[in-house]
């Protein structure tokens, strides 16, 4: 292979996670009341919950979504070359997914699945604050495996990006595992999400041993951080985890973030803004704009 064709082959990043279709609708703070819904929390629920919210509530704005998903498509629209890896199942919000995702330019070509669950959905209520309130069944995205880590996409990509939370399914911490060697052995960088505190605290010691062993750029905000440290000095964790990986960067909300080189540290603030409509997936795009 010539090299001008070694570049046409080249990935900026390749996104893998859980493929969910997003339902966003505006809602009050008593809507959140009537269905119990704790402000600002992420549920994991039934997919006929999710149907009988969305059936009373009216149709709100369907688009694919995901911790990964959406930082691949900040990614394609920041101009990045980029490729997903996620499960959906053929129906009707699988193909809403598809259509979206590659309308945006990202590179997506796993095998849909024709037996199993529904494809993942997320219910989202945003309320006038800008708060985002999800409500998450995870049906098909939890599915992916081995047989969906494609090795050719992995060498094409100069960094491989994991969410975090398909780490609670076997099969896909297996894939997420070969996915890693494979970016490895074809001199890749591996990027990681940490996701969720409650993550965390359920594959603390995995995820430092993946970390370790394979991460060389590691996203997390505040809480997750001192979560995978078990510190609730934020200077401690940020001693430690420039001891353990590469490149660390740490998102404070409001306060901006922080990139973690080795032993130096730097600050970013964060860009004000005089008025928020929503913030779902905040965290997810900040990883975008910073891994390009």
């Amino acid at each position: 292979m010539s090299d001008g064709q070694k570049l046409e082959l080249q990935i900026d990043v390749i996104c893998i996670g859980n493929a969910i279709l997003d339902l966003l609708l505006e809602a009050s703070e008593d809507v959140l009341i009537k269905f119990g819904m704790t402000k600002g929390s992420m549920s994991l629920v039934e997919l006929a919950t999710v149907e009988a919210i969305y059936k009373d509530l009216g149709p709100g704005i369907e688009t694919s979504g995901g911790s990964a998903a959406n930082t691949a498509a900040g990614l394609a629209l920041l101009g990045a070359k980029v490729a997903y890896i996620g499960k959906v199942y053929d129906d009707y919000m699988g193909q809403v997914f598809l259509n979206h995702i590659r309308s945006v330019g990202v590179e997506y070509s796993t095998l849909v699945a024709t037996k199993g669950s529904s494809t993942a959905c997320c219910l989202i209520l945003v309320t006038p604050d800008a708060e985002r309130t999800m409500n998450t069944y995870l049906g098909a995205s939890a599915d992916l495996d081995l047989t969906d880590i494609d090795p050719l996409l992995i060498s094409r990509s100069k960094i491989v990006y994991l969410e975090g939370y398909l780490w609670d399914r076997a099969s896909a911490k297996q894939a997420f595992l070969e996915a890693a060697r494979l970016a490895n052995e074809a001199g890749r960088k591996v990027a990681l999400t940490l996701s969720d505190s409650f993550c965390v605290e359920r594959h603390r010691e995995s995820f430092l041993n993946l970390i370790k062993n394979h991460v060389d750029l590691l996203f997390a905000n505040e809480s997750e951080i001192m979560s995978l440290y078990q510190t609730d000095v934020l200077e401690d964790a940020f001693e430690k985890v420039g001891n353990d990986c590469k490149i660390a960067a740490i998102t404070r909300s409001d306060k901006g973030s922080v990139v973690i080189y080795g032993p130096q540290k730097y600050s970013v603030k964060a860009e004000e803004v005089s008025d928020v409509i929503d913030t779902t997936g905040a965290g997810d795009q900040y990883a975008g704009v910073f891994l390009y």
